[in-house]
């Protein structure tokens, strides 16, 4: 009997991703610190999970995982969850360019924003994230490690009042 050992591989990450900037009305803004890297903070990103998720899916999905909110519950719309129709391509980080396909150092990050109530509960996924704070867009902004991300929060207040 043949008792070789399979090796396993792990998923690789398509280079595709979506940024969602959490507000409230007030355009408070929500923060999450990365729970590897202390100081580390940020809005929802993640990548899709497969070549034919839609954006919008794959950002509804990813602020469930990392925060409990869902999208389209009675307390969050769908509608709520607003395409931005922008996209940043960035260089991968080298701490995290393991994840991805030997070669592939760009990723294209798709911008969205979710307005929730005040006082919406947000319950963390301890193994990405250890904190988090609510902010006025202005302080925040200055707050996140990604310039992208960070970007994505001082264009709030003019993005909101076009819609």
């Amino acid at each position: 009997m043949d008792t070789a050992i399979t090796p396993v591989t792990p998923v690789q990450k398509i280079p595709v991703s979506v940024l969602v900037v959490i507000h409230t009305a007030a355009l408070d803004v929500l923060l999450i610190e990365r729970s590897r890297q202390p100081g580390f903070w940020q809005s929802v990103t993640g990548s899709i999970d497969a070549v034919d998720e839609p954006l919008a899916a794959a950002a509804a999905r990813e602020v469930e995982e990392e925060t409990g909110i869902r999208v389209g519950s009675a307390a969050v719309p769908q509608a709520a969850l607003r395409d931005w129709h922008l996209a940043n391509v960035y260089e991968i980080y080298p701490l995290w360019r393991h994840r991805y396909p030997p070669g592939v150092w760009k990723n294209t990050e798709h911008v969205f924003s979710l307005e929730v109530p005040g006082g919406t509960p947000v319950t963390l996924a301890a193994r990405e994230h250890r904190a988090l704070v609510w902010l006025p867009w202005h302080e925040a902004a200055p707050r996140c490690f990604s310039a992208s991300n960070a970007d994505a929060i001082r264009q709030l207040p003019r993005r909101i009042q076009r819609d």
